[in-house]
């Protein structure tokens, strides 16, 4: 990770903005009244911590994740606001990460004649080892 991405992204928790809900499934009491579902909500479109072509990646990238500018993520895995709200975070931090990060180009190779001349001698042997396993047909007497 480039260390004025790593820095960017320490400076992210102050543009974040958390939603709470009730989460749904097992838990009992707990469910019908505590609060511990977390969204975590980030406007690409307002925020001063991109560059404008950072930006238009991150749009690419994760376009799916993305509602009228605002990327939206939610967590309800444990019991805990609190914790789930961490969770949620590092979640936000490694998929904005992933998504910033330039895939290097690939560069087509072509194969050598060593490999070609190798496999075909493979295939030779291998086909001679099946003709060995056949029945004498009469025109072999």
């Amino acid at each position: 990770m480039q260390p004025s991405l790593k820095y960017k992204l320490l400076q992210l928790d102050r543009e974040l903005k958390f939603e709470t809900s009730r989460s749904g499934g097992k838990g009992g009491q707990n469910v019908n009244k505590v609060e511990t579902k977390v969204d975590v909500l980030f406007d690409l479109e307002a925020t001063e911590l991109f560059t404008y072509y950072q930006k238009e990646r991150l749009k690419r990238n994760l376009h799916n994740r993305i509602s009228h500018g605002v990327l939206r993520l939610s967590c309800s895995e444990t019991r805990s606001q609190l914790r789930n709200k961490e969770l949620a975070i590092e979640r936000l931090k490694s998929l904005l990460e992933d998504a910033l990060a330039v895939q290097k180009k690939r560069i087509p190779t072509k194969v050598s004649k060593g490999k070609k001349a190798a496999r075909a001698k493979d295939k030779k042997a291998h086909k001679a080892k099946k003709e060995n396993r056949r029945k004498p047909r009469r025109e072999d007497y």
